[in-house]
């Protein structure tokens, strides 16, 4: 069979993926009022794990109502916890072998002003939002540790600590917060929110089988952006984000999630589209360079593997064979390039492509088009959903569009 580096378990701490297929968190908006998961999040969750991938990542889940950057933003507090409990007896009972963690985020300069309260380290230009003191900061940090308690009693086999694309946990340890305060200006002080809310999180919650991880953006591409050298410089330089994935695997991350960029700033970073594919092989670079300064049991994840498609792509000077999802993603697995390959708006696509894998149906499988249209309704606050196979998602997007406007992406 094609593709068995693909379909070949991999070990993550203690527990066991069924193949190196991972979902990255993509926001649904299809919550209830309350943050709680809906008959329409609960599915395609369901669907998720019957489609046979290895690790699948809760959408962004908040871990409090004041600051958020969706309306219908799916939430984890104390009020979410039986909720949650249902929804993932839910998706464990349509397959107990794929492993589920949840994305904890908090907004912070990316929250909507329309709804929620914005805050911010150090704001960016552009932004604003209420400079946040130290009592904020221990109070944000008191809820992700709830709301990690919260995932585990509610069955989830781990968590995912956003620090990445652009919300708080970046915010935080950017070079451009370099106010002098507890959480500011050095790296040692930038690095106290992640580090010490990863040591209080593997303390109170000591089961090893509990997965802990984290989601990175190497580069966010802007001055002061995590991964440059300076707060007033947009250079790469990967000695921070080289050394906090260190830090975090010291302090008990068992897995990285490699990725890059703010989508409100560089969206092209963070999802290549279909006009500069090629920037997708920026994540592959960045992900190599996680893994040869990681030990070999941290397992390192890839991002952007959606733009190689079916091969037809785009890409030059490489054969649509060759070039394609599967066999790319083969290819990165086999040369260590990263250990599972993530799978973000293909997951839209075609929740099921794993299960094709390895049943040989290639032929079948839905691959996603790059249109960006599950982006445009996520910026409008709507339902996501694929607009192209998906047909209550398509008439979302007439909907929103009637109501709202047509929205015109700017990839940068």
């Amino acid at each position: 069979m094609a593709y068995e580096k693909l379909l070949e378990p991999v070990k993550i701490g203690p527990r066991v993926a069924q193949n190196r297929f991972f979902v990255q968190a993509m926001e649904c908006n299809s919550e209830d009022a309350s943050g709680n998961p809906s008959e329409e999040t609960t599915q395609r969750y369901c669907d998720l794990a019957a489609g046979e991938a290895g690790l699948i990542t809760l959408e962004a889940i908040t871990v409090t109502r004041e600051s958020r950057a969706r309306d219908n933003q799916l939430t984890i507090m104390p009020q979410n916890e039986k909720p949650l409990t249902k929804f993932m007896d839910r998706v464990h009972e349509a397959n107990p072998k794929s492993l589920i963690v949840f994305q904890l985020t908090h907004s912070g300069e990316l929250s909507n002003p329309s709804f929620s309260r914005r805050v911010t380290p150090n704001s960016l230009p552009g932004y604003g939002g209420e400079l946040l003191t130290e009592e904020d900061v221990e109070r944000i940090m008191d809820d992700f540790v709830t709301a990690s308690k919260i995932a585990y009693n509610a069955g989830a086999d781990g968590i995912d600590l956003k620090l990445c694309h652009g919300y708080f946990g970046s915010q935080m340890i950017r070079p451009y917060n370099n106010r002098d305060w507890k959480y500011g200006g050095s790296w040692e002080n930038r690095t106290r929110f992640p580090y010490e809310l990863m040591e209080r999180i593997r303390k109170e919650i000591p089961d090893k089988n509990f997965l802990v991880g984290s989601k990175i953006s190497a580069w966010e591409g802007f001055p002061g952006g995590f991964g440059t050298e300076g707060p007033d410089s947009p250079i790469m330089d990967l000695t921070e984000p080289l050394e906090l994935i260190k830090g975090l695997e010291e302090r008990g991350a068992s897995y990285i999630v490699q990725s890059a960029g703010s989508p409100s700033i560089t969206v092209s970073l963070t999802q290549a589209d279909r006009h500069v594919p090629y920037f997708a092989y920026l994540h592959q670079y960045w992900a190599k360079e996680f893994k040869k300064v990681l030990k070999p049991e941290t397992v390192v994840i890839g991002s952007n593997f959606s733009p190689f498609r079916s091969g037809k792509n785009g890409l030059c000077a490489v054969t649509e064979e060759d070039s394609n999802l599967l066999n790319y993603g083969t290819w990165c697995v086999e040369n260590d390039i990263c250990d599972m390959i993530g799978l973000g708006r293909q997951s839209f696509a075609d929740p099921f492509l794993p299960k094709k894998v390895r049943e040989g149906k290639t032929d079948d499988i839905n691959y996603c088009l790059l249109c960006d249209r599950c982006l445009e309704l996520l910026i409008q606050q709507s339902k996501v959903g694929c607009v192209v196979y998906d047909k209550s998602a398509h008439e979302e997007l007439v909907r929103t569009r009637k109501e709202k406007g047509n929205l015109k992406i700017h990839h940068t």
